[in-house]
């Protein structure tokens, strides 16, 4: 398989370590490459391409080797991914073949592909709602619950976030351009809340406010910033999708460009100047 920046070879002395290759710029897919036996498994609807020798079921929940309690945990699995605003079902692919085979996946909106080994992140990742594309058997999914008040109603992301937790590699789909940010211990970092794409659980997630009385009601920033506080990693896009979705809204409503995104006078803008 040919190399790129953000591709991986197996090691051969972990279980179900997979190949990938993450491929495209803004439209991007991640293609995996599978020893017989191994598996990947991806959110309803990511697929784009497999070898004959792959074979896909369709599983309840996320398609973790062990979900327990039988129907009712599979169940209760399945129910944590609908409330986290993912399918029921996920797909699990499977190479039943002898040598190599490829699946493909793609992320269906503009953006960036990140891949990460959950192994080397102390086996959790905590991130928005809809970033979860496809990952190694045996990472499940779960849910995260904002602790704070304040940071459930206004932290861009509500009070339930997904839960990424497993040894293996994950993938997750981010808006726009992606950053990494490692945070000493102590060290701050305000961010847009709905450009926090992702961080690690050892990160301290609060809300400060956007400034003073005249930033909050004619910035255009909102109400408040995501205030991230180190040790850890931190992701931040540079588009989330509700973003582009307004922008794309405006345009269909003929209402123009930003005019005040945000801000309290965005509407006042758009009579003064007739759209």
């Amino acid at each position: 398989m040919p190399t790129s920046p953000w591709s991986h070879q197996r090691n051969a002395n972990i279980a179900d370590d997979i190949d990938f290759e993450i491929k495209g710029e803004d439209l991007q897919f991640v293609e995996i490459e599978l020893d017989p036996g191994e598996s990947a498994v991806a959110e309803a609807g990511a697929f784009v391409w497999k070898d004959a020798t792959v074979q896909m079921t369709t599983v309840f929940g996320d398609g973790a080797a062990d979900q327990g309690g039988g129907f009712m945990g599979k169940l209760l699995g399945a129910g944590k991914r609908l409330i986290t605003g993912e399918s029921l079902f996920t797909t699990v692919f499977t190479h039943h073949g002898t040598g190599k085979a490829r699946v493909a996946f793609a992320s269906p909106t503009p953006g960036t592909i990140l891949p990460l080994n959950l192994g080397e992140l102390g086996g959790t990742l905590i991130c928005q709602k809809d970033s979860f594309l496809a990952a190694a058997r045996g990472v499940s999914i779960g849910l995260h619950f904002q602790k704070r008040m304040m940071t459930g109603l206004f932290g861009g992301e509500g009070f339930i976030m997904q839960r990424l937790e497993g040894d293996g590699w994950v993938f997750v789909q981010m808006g726009g351009t992606l950053v990494e940010r490692t945070l000493a211990p102590g060290e701050e970092l305000h961010i847009d809340t709905g450009c926090l794409a992702a961080y690690t659980p050892d990160v301290d997630f609060d809300l400060v406010m956007a400034g003073g009385v005249k930033s909050v009601l004619f910035g255009g920033e909102g109400l408040f910033f995501a205030r991230v506080r180190g040790p850890g990693k931190v992701w931040i896009q540079s588009l989330p999708f509700a973003r582009l979705a307004g922008r794309m809204l405006q345009a269909a409503n003929h209402q123009g460009g930003n005019q005040g995104e945000g801000s309290i006078l965005g509407g006042f803008g758009r009579m003064i100047d007739g759209n």
